[in-house]
């Protein structure tokens, strides 16, 4: 038998990597909030273990740049984790583990796999890798979508969130992407460990 999960994401195109894991392992979703950035997100993180005393929690957090390791966070994040939280942290950030699945992306974004990164957990900044990726997308609607306007002072184009989610949605596929993600692995395992 699976496990009901309520859990909790950074952004859009995490809560679209939260649902198709756990959607994957079996699980049952019950609602994923997506809190709108990680400095939203950690203080609620508290709160949302003490919820895990009665039900199953699932949370991704991007190690960005924020600790040593993934282990060095999660322990300042959760010193003291309840038997049902699962707190996962994303080496380096979501795009390295859509990044990992480079076949998929390479068709869904129109860019060559050989340009993909094979190893996109080693990258310092994974999101500056997807745009830099996109800018030679031959679609189009991809560039238009996800890359900033030239007069425009956002990192990104107004739907680089969406398009995320939809390639996260309708064509990764996390076990091949956990073959080069080790975190992403490990959560793979653990998520199928429990029910």
């Amino acid at each position: 038998m699976m496990a009901w999960f309520s859990g909790a994401t950074e952004g859009l195109p995490d809560e679209a990597v939260a649902r198709k894991l756990l959607s994957e392992a079996g699980h049952d979703i019950k609602l994923i909030r997506n809190c709108g950035g990680k400095s939203k997100l950690d203080p609620k993180i508290p709160g949302y273990n003490q919820a895990a005393k009665h039900g199953y929690w699932f949370i991704l957090r991007d190690l960005d740049h924020d600790a040593g390791c993934a282990p060095e966070l999660r322990t300042q994040l959760l010193p003291m984790s309840s038997a049902k939280m699962q707190l996962r942290i994303v080496v380096r950030s979501i795009e390295a583990w859509l990044i990992g699945d480079y076949q998929r992306f390479a068709h869904f974004f129109g860019v060559p796999q050989a340009k993909i990164p094979r190893a996109p957990e080693t990258l310092d900044n994974p999101k500056q890798t997807v745009l830099n990726l996109v800018q030679g997308s031959r679609k189009r609607d991809i560039r238009s979508d996800m890359l900033p306007r030239a007069d425009s002072r956002a990192s990104e184009g107004p739907a680089y969130a969406s398009r995320l989610a939809e390639f996260a949605e309708t064509e990764w596929r996390p076990h091949c992407a956990a073959a080069v993600c080790q975190s992403l692995g490990k959560c793979l395992t653990r998520l199928a460990e429990i029910g």
